[in-house]
């Protein structure tokens, strides 16, 4: 396992990630969301976030917070961070405002072919830092194994 943790620690956190998504949404709405197992858009924790900050510090961890090979994942980590809270997260309102205007002009029961655009893209700045918080855990985590 030892030689695969590079992987293991990414893939492991965002299962982790997708299954919290899952069981916090399912309770939200009383119902299962079998559907958040699978998708990583939107939500708490930011799957995108935990992702990327899991592998940036366990590099930083095992090959040390000075080294080159920390400093590069680290600054991917965060455009995927800003890019989370900011471009993602505008593309969903967007998405809802055009929404709102097509239940607007065309009836339920109008055969359009128009289907409603998915709008929860990004995130709030709680689910970003939930995602670094998540990340950083699990990195510690594989540090040790």
């Amino acid at each position: 396992m030892k030689e695969f943790v590079y992987l293991m620690c990414p893939i492991t956190t965002l299962i982790i990630c997708q299954i919290i998504k899952f069981i916090l949404e399912s309770y939200d709405s009383k119902k299962l969301k079998w559907g958040r197992l699978f998708n990583g858009s939107g939500g708490m924790p930011s799957s995108h976030t935990s992702l990327t900050f899991s592998i940036t510090f366990l590099i930083g961890l095992k090959l040390g917070f000075e080294s080159p090979l920390f400093a590069i994942p680290l600054v991917y980590s965060l455009i995927t961070a800003y890019d989370a809270m900011g471009l993602r997260r505008e593309s969903g309102r967007q998405a809802a405002i055009i929404n709102q205007i097509l239940d607007e002009l065309f009836s339920k029961e109008s055969k359009t072919g128009i289907i409603h655009l998915k709008e929860q893209v990004g995130h709030q700045p709680l689910e970003v830092l939930a995602g670094i918080i998540l990340g950083i855990g699990m990195a510690f985590l594989f540090s040790i194994i």
